[in-house]
């Protein structure tokens, strides 16, 4: 899916994961299981998902469900896009 190829991208930018990111599959747990994504970390990684796809997180879109996995989160990406 290239919502989650590009949130790959920008989850090895904004926490230097460098090829890290590559082993990301849809299931891959984020928050608890990547000791870079603290909470200072969780809110670059928004304002650098929000820059990249063009797009507005809402209050309500901010949970740890969103944050769970790379899948949540490309599911999280493709509502606000409207896909």
């Amino acid at each position: 899916m290239r919502t989650e190829r590009e949130l790959r991208t920008v989850l090895a930018e904004v926490l230097n994961l460098g090829s890290r990111a590559d082993a990301l599959t849809a299931a891959s747990p984020l928050l608890g299981a990547l000791p870079e994504l603290d909470s200072m970390a969780v809110a670059a990684l928004i304002g650098g998902i929000e820059d990249h796809f063009a797009i507005t997180f809402e209050d309500e879109d901010l949970t740890e469900e969103t944050f769970a996995t790379l899948g949540s989160l490309a599911a999280a990406v493709e509502a606000r896009r409207g896909g």
